[in-house]
């Protein structure tokens, strides 16, 4: 069978290369035309045409299509729905910001973590995506967009670190100086809670940004919302943040979605406030975008400034965070369920269900 290219790292394909018999630069070479876009064998000139065939016999090269792209005509957000090699698809979101251009890829075709304020989770899991395929997300997107991509988040489709594996090695590929060379600390990874994999994360001592998704301070509502939560609780999860910045040095941000009549009462703000005492943290309030499945809603926006203003007060910082790209479903999941509920007899995205 055929072998992913694009997933190795300049050093694995190296060795591949020398295998063949071919000399280092030739993998280097390879490796820079993988990480420019292309997509075909035929497109690397400066190869010989017999390598490119025997590359073509062994090896197989990632490249999405668009299936959908919408742009918001408010702030200029693109969301991308791509197939993949299999026909499943994925979305990734590209946001403008001052500072630079943020796109945010899946991890997963499908989310198996069944949090139930969110789209990606409503299929359950189809299957985890291989490094080359989170890669071509970031690189086709700025292909595409013609926007030059500088930060990235790990916050679509998907749990990252149920796909431990396959997001490490990406991170080591988009970081490459051969590659995208997109820095650490230019890249945020989101997890619901894998308290066993963020042990792993931070034996690592990256320097990216681990961003949680807490949601809820107690254990009663977030398990309601958050399934992971019965599994380890908010004081196991807040334990192990405290472990990861002791580590790392990193400090670790907390996404909190603002759902109305779950997780946005004084009180919550209160404990939220008390568990997070003498942390090195930051709060990212989210106000929710509504999934209809759900019937769930956001909160007002004075309840917003309230849960906002009790945080302050006891010296936790917290931002609300800027709705983007509202008129074109940019919450992640959205596009693909919507697209496969009315195209499912064209079977344009395997559904998995």
């Amino acid at each position: 069978m055929k072998q992913d290219l694009k997933s190795m790292t300049l050093t694995e394909m190296q060795q591949a290369f020398k295998t063949l018999g071919e000399p280092a630069f030739r993998a280097k070479q390879v490796f820079t035309w993988l990480h420019r876009g292309a997509t075909s064998f035929d497109d690397m000139t400066n190869l010989s045409k017999a390598l490119r065939i025997r590359l073509s016999d062994q090896y197989y090269i990632t490249a999405p299509t668009i299936v959908r792209k919408q742009q918001s005509k408010k702030d200029g957000t693109i969301k991308y729905l791509w197939r993949l090699r299999d026909g499943n698809c994925v979305e990734s979101v590209v946001m403008q910001y001052h500072h630079g251009n943020t796109v945010c890829i899946s991890s997963e075709v499908g989310c198996p973590m069944g949090c139930k304020f969110c789209a990606s989770t409503l299929g359950g899991l189809v299957r985890r995506l291989a490094p080359s395929e989170l890669l071509d997300q970031v690189l086709f997107s700025q292909l595409d967009s013609g926007l030059p991509i500088s930060n990235i988040v790990l916050m679509g489709i998907g749990e990252p670190l149920d796909n431990f594996d396959a997001v490490m090695q990406f991170l080591t590929l988009v970081n490459s100086p051969d590659g995208m060379n997109i820095g650490m600390r230019h890249i945020s990874l989101s997890t619901c809670g894998l308290v066993d994999k963020i042990g792993l994360l931070a034996e690592k001592k990256l320097q990216l940004t681990l961003s949680v998704s807490l949601h809820s301070p107690d254990d009663e509502s977030r398990s309601k919302i958050m399934p992971v939560n019965r599994r380890w609780n908010v004081d196991t999860l807040l334990s192990a943040c405290r472990d990861y910045f002791e580590k790392t040095g990193r400090r670790v941000s907390f996404e909190y979605t603002m759902i109305d009549g779950v997780s946005d009462s004084p009180e919550q703000a209160e404990l939220l406030a008390k568990k997070l005492a003498g942390m090195q943290a930051h709060v990212n309030m989210i106000p929710l975008n509504t999934v209809e499945e759900t019937g769930l809603r956001t909160s007002s926006r004075e309840a917003i400034r309230k849960f906002q203003q009790i945080l302050e007060n006891h010296g936790v910082t917290a931002t609300v965070r800027r709705t983007l790209g509202s008129d074109i479903n940019a919450s992640c999941g959205q596009l693909r369920r919507k697209f496969e509920g009315t195209q499912k007899e064209e079977s344009v995205c395997r559904s998995g269900e």
